[in-house]
């Protein structure tokens, strides 16, 4: 490697003192330099690069990931879309406004006049008069809530902590001291140099206010119920209020002005060369590409891993929505049988207590008084007693419970199978785009069906509650 790169420098200084022969190049100095702005301004284009490239595989994320019902949410890396609930919502700081999540910030203004003091290539000593002016942070806050996301389908209970929270903006306002807000909000205490101006603004979200949400989603510990909360090995944890699509226009734009501004970096490290050698002119131009060539190089790369890997991401996903197709179905076939039983059991002893009953006010209304055989009256005090009773007994409420049970399970087997081809079609899709399609065919993605009602083989469980 050092003979290659002192090669490199050789063959730049022999050039510089072909192209300017009356201008002595220093070997040891020019060389290095050159070496040294190149460098560090690849670096930092490749540390930019990157950042592009995390932007880019989010978006893939969220464009790749379909959104789900909250009555469907199982296990796993969901994408919802509903409304923020609370029983006890907060009230926000400045705006006052319902909320299950708030931060606000006050800023005073300030501003200083200086002298600075310094000599002139002279060596005489000067003085100038500068006037700086910025904002400072006087006061600050924020809380949020566990809450809950609210749907047509039912709602899921929401931890924020440890989210990326991206809040709506609810109040912004500026004001001079004489206004009730300045001292009614802010602190008592000032900043030096004020001008008496502070800046209130104040992030919220709102209750009832729509929300976008990625987060993986696990099992509640205190009843069974899913519930999203923070995981280190969710790759996105996600609560905007902003819309989807807004979201990835901005996961876009990052990784596009990302990948521009890399480039302007190498082209700054090539001007700052040329600016500060000028007799490297022509040094600029021919040693200046491989820089360029690696550079975009690189983002060749970048782009076939992020997306090869996004491929696999999306079939993985594919596979496990179609494993949680099998799950629901094997609960249905499980779970419908043994209420089915326990039905059977409940007729049964209905049934019993029913003729129990038949056969004691028969006896009641058969027994004339005066005769003998069972008291009348005790017989119908008791059947008195039975019949206040016999509601309890009566299995309508049971059977109305099964029915619900029953439908819900069908909708959760529809949901996993609605999901499962959201995400068979947004996989199917990746693999038939341009360029996709090209790294698809090197890596050996096939395309998957869908799920169809006549070639759906598993059969749905036999209900048969006849006497």
């Amino acid at each position: 490697m050092q003979i290659l790169l002192s090669g490199y420098l050789g063959q730049i200084h022999f050039d510089a003192m072909q192209t300017h022969p009356n201008v002595r190049v220093s070997s040891s100095v020019l060389p290095e330099t050159i070496w040294t702005a190149n460098l560090l301004g690849f670096f930092v284009a490749l540390m930019i690069l990157c950042f592009g490239f995390y932007k880019r595989r989010k978006k893939h994320l969220i464009d790749d990931l379909p959104t789900s019902k909250v009555d469907g949410v199982f296990i796993g890396l969901v994408e919802l879309k509903g409304t923020a609930e609370a029983e006890r919502p907060l009230t926000s700081y400045l705006k006052a406004c319902r909320c299950v999540q708030y931060e606000w910030k006050v800023e005073e203004h300030w501003r200083k006049t200086e002298t600075v003091y310094y000599r002139d290539k002279d060596g005489k000593r000067r003085s100038r008069t500068r006037t700086r002016s910025g904002w400072r942070t006087v006061g600050q806050d924020a809380r949020m809530i566990p809450f809950y996301l609210k749907d047509d389908t039912g709602v899921i209970l929401v931890l924020p902590r440890g989210a990326k929270i991206e809040p709506a903006m609810v109040f912004s306002r500026q004001c001079r001291k004489g206004d009730p807000l300045y001292y009614g909000k802010g602190p008592r205490r000032g900043v030096p140099n004020s001008t008496g101006r502070r800046r209130f603004t104040e992030q919220a979200i709102p209750l009832h206010h729509p929300l976008y949400l990625v987060g993986k989603a696990r099992e509640r510990d205190d009843v069974v119920a899913p519930v999203i909360a923070a995981n280190p090995e969710a790759r996105l944890f996600l609560i905007s209020t902003r819309s989807e699509d807004q979201v990835s226009v901005g996961f876009a734009a990052a990784y596009v002005l990302s990948s521009i501004f890399g480039g302007v970096i190498i082209l700054l490290a090539q001007f700052f060369i040329w600016h500060e050698h000028p007799q490297a002119g022509e040094m600029f131009v021919r040693y200046g590409w491989p820089w360029w060539l690696g550079y975009v190089f690189a983002w060749i790369v970048g782009w076939f891993v992020v997306t090869f890997n996004s491929l696999v991401c999306v079939r993985q996903r594919m596979l496990r929505a179609w494993s949680t197709v099998d799950v629901q179905l094997k609960r249905r076939a499980t779970l419908i049988p043994r209420l089915v039983e326990i039905l059977q059991g409940l007729k049964t002893h209905e049934r019993a207590v029913h003729e129990a009953v038949a056969h004691l006010r028969s006896q009641a209304e058969a027994t004339e008084p005066g005769k003998s055989g069972p008291d009348p009256v005790g017989c119908r005090a008791q059947l008195r007693m039975v019949v206040e009773a016999c509601p309890e007994l009566k299995s309508d409420r049971a059977f109305s419970k099964f029915q619900n049970e029953l439908s819900h399970t069908e909708e959760r087997i529809a949901l996993a199978r609605s999901y499962f081809n959201e995400v068979c079609t947004f996989y199917n899709t990746r693999l038939e785009v341009w360029p996709d399609s090209l790294l698809a065919k090197m890596g050996g993605f096939q395309i998957h069906p869908l799920i169809r009602a006549e070639n759906f083989e598993r059969a749905a469980v036999k209900i048969d509650l006849a006497d």
